[in-house]
């Protein structure tokens, strides 16, 4: 026991002492660069080798020669990445070298489903492990940096990148982000396979006005810490590297000059010791924002509100010797920026070894390994929510169906699977619903083939084609939706519903007498009344990635028993937007079983979404128990528990999810609040007990005074299939809690 004691304070001396090493190394060099190599570290160009946005520079290479180059993003391979790290290491006066960054946002080559599709999985080491499998193949292809995961609360669905965050909720996306950064950064930032994280948008680049990208933000300061602060804190918590700006402003001062968020909020409360970096060209954008009149004072209200990297702008570079000569900004400041990048530089160990990440051979033994490909295929299964299923349509069985008639534009398309963000994902290497369906009947079914329609647009004449061979079928299956270029930045809709004509063609399609199977491939949640009710069946398939097809004819064919759950709302028409399943009452709140007037209703659509956040089917059937509490009341913590039985015709996996009301509280609460999740799998008849831990340091938000705690009284427990379909129980709070500076404080 000695032994072990001494070998366990052994390890964390010597783990303190390499933090120690780091920050005197980081001083040693410190002190030997000038301003101006200084501010090259706060520096960040893009790569030619791809585009993600308007390029201002034509010759990185010069800049990195010249030492004006901290980071460089887009450059991809190990080759490439080789070729430029000699340039910083082997031809600049200090040799500092370069760090590379890349949007890896659900995959690198080996796709994943977009982050809103790996959501819909609610299965946490799924969402880990698919962060890791990029991060492996990013790292070993000369990248040490990617920017996600995007930790923004999304509850507009006209938002094109709500694809690439979890959806609505701030619990859902605080254990979301968490399970991201550690699949990205792994247990060792300086083993070759792990790459920095990186949170963003910060902050509330989700609730754009209108759903438009880039719009303005305005929003009570309860609102901004109760539901979008919270998923960045746990990133902080997770121990994430690096932050992004976002592009909006909030409440009149855009991110990027916002000191409240990244010096009060970000380095005072929360101890956040690594890097900020902004987003393409943000510090440029002040100048539109109207909050400075030139680039100087763009660039020294960026870096005094603690922004340490500027992206792609060129306005650190351009501009903060002088604003330091003209004293607009202290060499301190700089200091503390190029500290900052300096250690994530070391704790990636690039000055132990530059070139530890440019591994041709890794390079081409990693990427799209079959093992790779094989967790791609599980993880894209998962994430598929079966969102109506009459007759028991699906799944289709094989043994006594003979002709299947596989319709619509996205049917072979292996491009639009890959979804926005695709990074080095290519369509060669994808498999498409066809090729997916094909492998599946092989020697068991007659797979047919039309097209039918185009993803936009308005003609119809391939309609009777399409209705011929439905015709000659036992079952349709029909794959529509929106291209994959229509979701992710810059790609808001005020439409969110099927784009062209693809559900004219399901209504054509009806025609037919047989049943049919929508399956949809979409970024964003949709506008689906329609398809509700024309279809049988329908399966919400997102965009899955490099393995979509075989994982969609998996689910199909009965290989895999649904299980995705909703991490978005689906509203019936745009006019709900905003829609969202934690809402607050209202002084006259709408009660459907007791229709009146003058209550917050509208005339023309019930107050319901279409499909509610949690929501999912499976092909078998879960029955719950009523919820049993430990106890009435608590002063501290309570659990709360349910029975679930399988008692359908299948094995399948279920989401028990677990909702929390505050009755009564000093500012209003909603009514409810996703406070835990389990999924867990049930054979035929059999039964599982699930109980969920109620703290009370978990129900604290913040008053109208910005206090945080919670007050004692009643408060509702609700366990669930979906936020709308749930069991009831209550229990009493009987102290109150108070969230200070310090230690909590108990209150009565």
């Amino acid at each position: 026991m000695k032994k072990l004691l001494i070998t366990v304070v052994g390890l964390l001396i010597s783990q303190v002492m390499c933090a120690q090493d780091y920050s005197k190394q980081v001083e040693k060099l410190l002190k030997k660069m000038t301003l101006e190599e200084k501010v090259g570290q706060m520096t960040q160009f893009t790569s030619s080798s791809d585009v993600t946005g308007p390029t201002l520079r034509d010759n990185v290479e010069k800049d990195v020669k010249a030492g004006h180059v901290g980071s460089l993003f887009n450059a991809v391979s190990a080759e490439y990445t080789r070729e430029l790290q000699q340039m910083a290491v082997e031809e600049t006066r200090l040799g500092i070298p370069l760090l590379f960054g890349y949007d890896v946002i659900h995959g690198f080559k080996t796709i994943f489903p977009i982050p809103l599709a790996e959501a819909s999985s609610f299965d946490l080491e799924m969402i880990k492990g698919a962060a890791r499998v990029a991060a492996e193949e990013a790292s070993a292809a000369g990248i040490h940096w990617t920017f996600a995961p995007m930790v923004d609360v999304s509850r507009d669905p006209r938002w094109g990148r709500v694809m690439e965050g979890a959806g609505e909720d701030t619990y859902y996306n605080s254990v979301v982000a968490k399970a991201r950064v550690e699949g990205f950064q792994g247990d060792d930032l300086s083993a070759t396979n792990t790459v920095l994280a990186c949170a963003k948008h910060f902050l509330a680049y989700g609730a754009a006005q209108g759903g438009r990208d880039y719009h303005t933000v305005d929003m009570s300061m309860q609102t901004l810490h109760d539901v979008y602060l919270p998923p960045f804190k746990a990133c902080v918590d997770a121990g994430v590297e690096t932050f992004m700006t976002s592009f909006n402003e909030i409440n009149g001062t855009p991110s990027t000059a916002n000191p409240y968020l990244f010096k009060e909020i970000l380095r005072n409360q929360w101890d956040f010791k690594g890097m900020v970096v902004t987003d393409y060209t943000a510090i440029n954008e002040l100048i539109p924002h109207g909050i400075a009149d030139n680039l100087q004072s763009a660039g020294e209200l960026a870096v005094n509100a603690g922004i340490d990297m500027d992206m792609e702008g060129a306005v650190f570079l351009n501009t903060l010797v002088k604003a330091v000569k003209e004293h607009k900004v202290s060499e301190e400041t700089i200091d503390e920026a190029v500290r900052r990048i300096l250690t994530v530089k070391f704790k990636l160990g690039l000055f132990d070894d530059p070139y530890k990440y440019c591994n041709a051979e890794r390079e081409e033994k990693v990427t799209l390994s079959a093992d790779f490909k094989h967790k791609a295929r599980l993880a894209a299964q998962r994430s598929i929510v079966l969102l109506k299923n009459e007759n028991q349509t699906l799944p289709i069985t094989l043994s006594n169906t003979k002709k299947i008639a596989l319709i619509g534009p996205l049917a072979k398309s292996r491009k639009d699977v890959l979804g926005g963000w695709k990074a080095k994902g290519s369509p060669k290497n994808a498999q498409s619903l066809f090729e997916g369906m094909k492998h599946a009947t092989a020697g068991k079914a007659e797979l047919l083939y039309a097209k039918g329609c185009k993803l936009s647009g308005e003609d119809k004449s391939g309609f009777e084609e399409a209705l011929e061979v439905a015709k000659k079928a036992d079952v349709i299956v029909l794959a529509i939706g929106e291209s994959r270029v229509i979701s992710g930045e810059a790609k808001s809709r005020s439409d969110i519903s099927v784009p062209g004509v693809q559900t004219d063609l399901l209504a054509h399609l009806k025609q037919a007498g047989k049943p049919i199977v929508v399956v949809l491939m979409n970024g964003r949640p949709l506008t689906l009344e329609r398809e509700d009710e024309l279809a049988d069946a329908l399966l919400e398939t997102w965009h899955l990635g490099t393995m979509a097809g075989p994982a969609i004819a998996d689910v199909i064919f009965g290989g895999y028993n649904p299980s995705g759950k909703l991490p978005m709302t689906f509203p019936r028409n745009v006019g709900q937007i905003p829609i969202f399943y934690n809402v607050k009452n209202t002084g006259r709140p709408f009660n459907p079983e007791k229709p009146s007037g003058y209550k917050s209703t509208y005339l023309d659509v019930p107050n319901t979404p279409l499909y509610a956040f949690g929501y999912g089917l499976s092909y078998t059937k879960f029955e719950y128990s009523e919820i049993k509490m430990s106890s009435k009341s608590t002063d501290n913590e309570i659990t709360a528990s349910v029975e679930v039985k399988n008692v359908g015709d299948y094995d399948g996996e279920e989401v028990v999810q677990l909702y929390v009301q505050d009755v009564v509280g000093r500012s209003t609460r909603p009514l409810k609040e996703l406070k835990g999740f389990e999924k867990i799998f049930l054979k035929q008849g059999e039964t599982k007990t699930v109980t969920f831990n109620i703290k009370k340091e978990d129900l604290t938000y913040f008053r109208w005074d910005m206090s945080e705690g919670v007050e004692a009284g009643d408060f509702n427990v609700y366990i669930g299939t979906s936020s709308d379909h749930v069991k009831m129980a209550s229990f009493t709070l009987t102290e109150g809690f108070e969230v200070g500076k310090g230690n909590p404080v108990k209150s009565k």
